[in-house]
């Protein structure tokens, strides 16, 4: 045992000795790991100070310290009465969508009623200031609204000016600045109008079945326990079918928006890391290479393998330690830097700290990363023989690690995809990015054996050598001699562009299927809160304008997954893919029939005279995530009731065409007649889009008109935010494959020296090293573009088609930017690399020589 720990003095004393000398070639594996850490430690350094500030303000986002939503109607008043029990407070909200209208112009908007008692936490923040109460009280006979600045814009009006919502004409008091208690959401289809909840039934906008959410409110005595409150209320009313929310869940659809854009640009930061693993196996063969006559005069004088191997390890490991730690430092000064950029548009204020979780998951991917890309070369120094040693370079030997390394070596990858699995909040996704990553690894290493390949023989060839020019038979000739770049520039420049050409072409395909495809397709309006009394006089209202067409129109009211097959949700196994369908309630309709164009994959329709036990037609792909099919069972919380139901038929939905469907459809004889509105859709030109408006809006004014386009629009501006993030992140493990590449040409500095000076010394010209140091490069950034493209294209036909269940498109201008981005990289960094080397006078390596 003393023995061992001498050995490992020896060694520390050693390596500290050598690295007095500088850091060398391991500026790179320092930069490489330092981004790849930086990355990881920041993204969900950032996703932990969002979510935390979303808990710190938990009561004020929620108006209280739980939230009750239910649809249809407010708690009965003994459930009334067994929260005021158990309450030192209670607040109620109403909120619906509407259409706010001029004489001029009319706009959808999110309609919000507020009691006495509002806001009972935080601070409703008007301009002109002054409270909710003056702002919203009537005024000679009229009521006050407070809106969004928005709505100003979109109607063109200002403070003092008056706005319809439904049968009721209101005074727009103020603009709100701050409202305390809105939930962000990741999607919303238009501004807010704050009204005073006494104004409420003069819009004549709450009718039997319309979609509103009543939002009780409520604050508990100190020290109350919310989350066993909740608890408490769940179990004395089982069946209420409402949705109570606690400060766990303050902001549950933001939750779920950072939680899965975390898990993105974590697997893209652990890209850029891979990359950089790439780089330590660079720089640390580099090195290595720079110390052979050391390592072979240590092993000259009796130096065992186990002494040089422990040197470099220690070296390897303090270098690396460096890098990890720069790594961290960047990642906990990416939040609040990042939150200061875009501190506007965050839900509420994030909570400034650091976050160990996030630093020490980067710290161990730093440390495995290192330790499994530097084993190999660090265990092949060790085998070689000290005579070997100081040939390697120009003829390098063939010697492997042990199995005990190669077992070891293994074991780290191994440990580093488990890390990955066991750290990503949805395991599915997690094997994906473990096995995708392998496979690119290993067809990019394919790639790069198959280019040197073609190069060896080319250069075999007597007769296609012969015919090539001279710089061009120096070039092929680079590409495939021992010690050539050749497989270190494909593997981390071909992995960092084939992640961006997948990033470009996965946003491209989706901005592509929103701006065209889904134009021509979808609907122009979609129509919600049609009372059924008004379809009649509805239906001839919107036929009657020139060019529309297609109107489709079924009943709807909503529902609550709350059991699968008879199992409880919160107990079930649900596939990460459809968890939005247990989270909140569903549309529901019914119907004899199926509509045209329904494809049933698996049972069958109930006959149009149907009378028996509830049967519902559902999605199969909401079926593969419940892991149910036909004869099974989904019990649903309808109004307060719940309605078990046999699936009897499964249909596929293409939900991106935005066609006229729902994901569970009921047979007659089990909804009629529960309370319920219609909604319609319709297709016109869009020179006709502002006539149907105007006439929906004249005639009735219960009924909301949803814009196709403009929602669209939104979705896009939304995506193109996520795309920027995205791109940002891909960047990072571009700019790595690009250090990669910059530190394996800097390491073939000297090999490119004295090439340069045989050649010169047999008569070449510096114009023809430049054309043939060039060429070479250009070849290689053409074949690794190449490569990319077609590695990246593939990638991301594999996400469209499968993930997103899209169609796909090809791109050509992302590829082609692919291509010439690798050209330029490479020849730039191989110009730059050699610049220096073909200026050296040739005599004094000849003397040294």
């Amino acid at each position: 045992m003393t023995a061992r720990r001498g050995g490992w003095v020896l060694a520390a004393r050693i390596a500290r000795r050598e690295l007095r000398a500088g850091m060398g070639g391991f500026r790179i594996l320092i930069a490489c790991l330092a981004l790849g850490v930086g990355a990881i430690s920041g993204v969900g350094a950032l996703s932990q100070s969002l979510l935390g500030g979303i808990h710190d303000n938990a009561q004020v986002l929620l108006g209280g310290d739980v939230d009750i939503a239910t649809r249809y109607a407010l708690p009965s008043p003994a459930q009334t009465a067994w929260i005021d029990r158990r309450a030192r407070a209670r607040a109620t909200t109403v909120q619906m969508r509407a259409m706010a209208q001029t004489e001029s112009r009319r706009t959808l908007v999110e309609l919000k009623a507020v009691d006495r008692a509002y806001p009972m936490t935080g601070t409703l923040v008007l301009a002109p200031a002054m409270t909710a109460t003056d702002a919203l009280r009537p005024k000679h006979g009229i009521y006050g609204a407070a809106v969004d600045a928005g709505l100003l814009t979109r109607l063109g009006v200002q403070i003092g000016d008056k706005i319809t919502i439904g049968d009721a004409t209101f005074q727009i008091r103020a603009a709100i600045t701050n409202e305390p208690d809105r939930i962000a959401s990741v999607f919303s289809l238009g501004p807010r109008v704050m009204i005073s909840e006494g104004a409420l039934p003069e819009t004549a906008l709450i009718q039997p079945g319309s979609q509103v959410t009543y939002h009780t409110r409520v604050l508990l005595p100190p020290r109350t326990d919310a989350t066993a409150w909740a608890a408490a209320l769940k179990a004395a009313f089982p069946s209420a079918g409402w949705r109570v929310h606690g400060p766990d869940d303050a902001a549950p659809g933001v939750q779920r928006f950072l939680q899965r854009m975390t898990l993105f640009l974590n697997f893209v930061g652990l890209t850029a890391l891979l990359v950089g693993g790439i780089g330590v196996l660079s720089g640390t063969q580099s090195y290595l290479e720079s110390k052979v006559a050391t390592i072979a005069t240590l092993k000259s004088i009796g130096a065992p393998s186990t002494l040089i191997f422990r040197i470099y390890v220690v070296q390897i490991g303090v270098l690396a330690g460096i890098g990890i730690l720069i790594g961290l430092v960047l990642g906990a000064g990416a939040p609040p830097l990042m939150i200061e950029l875009f501190r506007g548009a965050l839900p509420t204020a994030p909570r400034i700290g650091l976050y160990g979780g996030p630093l020490a998951t980067g710290a161990a991917f730093g440390a495995l990363t290192a330790l499994t890309f530097a084993l190999w070369p660090l265990a092949r120094a060790r085998e070689i023989p000290p005579a070997s040693l100081f040939r390697d370079v120009i003829v390098p030997t063939s010697v492997r690690p042990k199995g005990i390394f190669l077992g070891l070596i293994a074991l780290c990858a191994l440990a580093l995809g488990g890390l990955v699995v066991l750290t990503s909040p949805e395991p599915h996704f997690a094997y994906w990015f473990v096995a995708v990553s392998a496979a690119v690894f290993a067809i990019l290493r394919l790639c790069a054996w198959a280019v040197m390949a073609a190069a060896t023989r080319i250069g075999a060839s007597p007769g296609v050598n012969a015919a090539l020019p001279t710089m061009a038979r120096m070039a092929i000739a680079n590409i495939y001699r021992p010690g050539a770049p050749t497989t270190r520039v494909v593997l981390s420049l071909g992995l960092g562009l084939s992640v961006l050409v997948a990033v470009v072409l996965i946003q491209g395909n989706i901005a592509h299927q929103i701006g065209t495809r889904l134009p021509d397709e979808a609907p122009a309006f979609f129509f919600i809160d049609i009372q059924p009394d008004q379809i009649a006089a509805f239906d001839k209202t919107v036929l009657s304008i020139p060019g529309a067409h297609d109107l489709q129109q079924v009943p709807t009211l909503r529902g609550r997954i709350v059991k699968i097959n008879g199992v409880a949700v919160e107990k079930a196994r649900v596939s990460p893919d459809v968890l939005w369908a247990v989270q909140g309630d569903r549309a529901l309709t019914y119907a004899a029939q199926p509509a045209p164009g329904t494809k049933i994959t698996a049972g069958q329709w109930w006959p149009p005279d149907y009378k028996g036990p509830p049967l519902i037609s559902l999605d199969s792909a909401i079926a593969r995530g419940f892991g149910i099919g036909v004869g099974d069972t989904l019990t649903l919380n309808i109004l307060g009731r719940d309605v078990r139901a046999r699936i009897a038929a499964l249909r596929e939905i293409d939900w991106r065409t935005l066609r006229f469907d729902f994901a569970i459809i009921f047979a007659p004889g089990v909804l009629e007649n529960a309370p319920q509105t219609y909604i319609a859709a319709l297709k016109i030109p869009p020179s006709g889009e502002t006539a149907v408006e105007r006439a929906v809006g004249d005639a009735f004014t219960n009924i909301s008109t949803i814009r196709v386009r403009e929602a669209l629009q939104a979705a896009d501006k939304i995506l193109s935010s996520i795309a920027s993030a995205v791109r940002a992140v891909a960047a990072i493990t571009l700019l790595s494959g690009i250090l990669v590449l910059g530190g394996t040409v800097a390491a073939q500095h000297q090999r490119r020296v004295y090439d340069g000076v045989i050649f010169k010394v047999l008569g070449a010209t510096r114009r023809q090293l430049l054309g043939a140091f060039v060429l070479e490069f250009g070849v290689l950034g053409v074949v690794t573009g190449v490569i990319a493209a077609v590695v990246g294209g593939a990638a991301a036909w594999a996400v469209i088609r499968f993930l997103m269940h899209g169609d796909w498109v090809f791109l050509p201008q992302g590829v082609l930017g692919a291509v010439i981005a690798s050209i330029a990289i490479t020849i730039g960094a191989g110009f730059a690399a050699t610049w220096s080397a073909l200026g050296e006078k040739a005599a004094p390596y000849l003397r040294n020589e």
